[in-house]
Formats: structure tokens, sequence, C-alpha cells
């Protein structure tokens, strides 16, 4: 595969083409597709960063990303655009399981993420309850 058919297969990518009619268009085989497009990010046709001339733009704000050699390729700009575009895209989290639970200081319900040990709503529930705190 030469730089011209990995350009081509970004391009088709980003245009939402499936592996299946890249892999005919360009006449290489289908698997090998798949293969370029896990090992680049361009997995699912609604995740592709949008790249041009080897430049990898910000998904929350279209900035320039720069990137770090020999490692994990960058997706934001910064940490305040990550934050940003996964609130405004929570659908997209893959949550542990949830589980509600009773806070036996306060008897508030409460979500726990995965940790079902998790006994007490807040830190301040739990040193009111263990050590006597004034609330209630």
């Amino acid at each position: 595969m030469n730089d011209i058919q990995k350009t081509q297969i970004t391009s088709m990518r980003a245009k939402g083409a499936g592996y299946k009619s890249i892999a005919k268009e360009l006449g290489i085989s289908e698997n090998t597709i798949k293969s370029y497009c896990r090992r680049n990010n361009l997995t699912s046709t609604d995740e592709i960063k949008v790249i041009k001339d080897n430049k990898v733009f910000c998904k929350n704000c279209g900035v320039v990303v720069s990137q770090n050699d020999k490692r994990k390729m960058k997706q934001f700009c910064s940490d305040k655009c990550r934050m940003a575009w996964w609130n405004s895209h929570r659908d997209r989290v893959k949550h542990k399981k949830v589980t509600v639970k009773a806070c036996p200081y306060c008897h508030k319900e409460f979500e726990v993420y995965g940790n079902s040990d998790k006994k007490y709503c807040s830190h301040d529930c739990y040193v009111a309850d263990r050590f006597g705190g004034g609330r209630r």
C-alpha cells in the first residue's frame, strides 16, 4: 500500500465509506483496509479525526493538535477541550455497572459506578456517621 492509497483510504473513511467499498474501489483486500483503519484510528466513521497533510485537529475546537512520536495519537488540544467534548457526548461514555444505594447516615439515594462496596454518599456523611458529626 502506497502513500496515495493511504490518503485515499483516510479521505474515503472521512466521507463515510465502508471497508468493502474502499477495497473494491482501490483494488486492495478488505482485511488490509480494516487493518490500516484500526492502526490509524479510522474504525468508526463518526469518530474519524480530520487528518490533512499529516495534521490532526482537535475533536472539540478544531485546532491543530501537536503529536509526540512513539506515543498514542492525541485527539484533543487540551484537557479543557477533552472534558468539554466528553461532557457534551455523554451517550458515548461506557460506564461500569450502575448501582443505586441508600446512604446509612442521611438516607439519600445515590448511584455508584463500578465499586459496589461504597457505603456513603459523601465523605461528610461518612465522618458524621463514623465519628459523630453534628449534622442530621
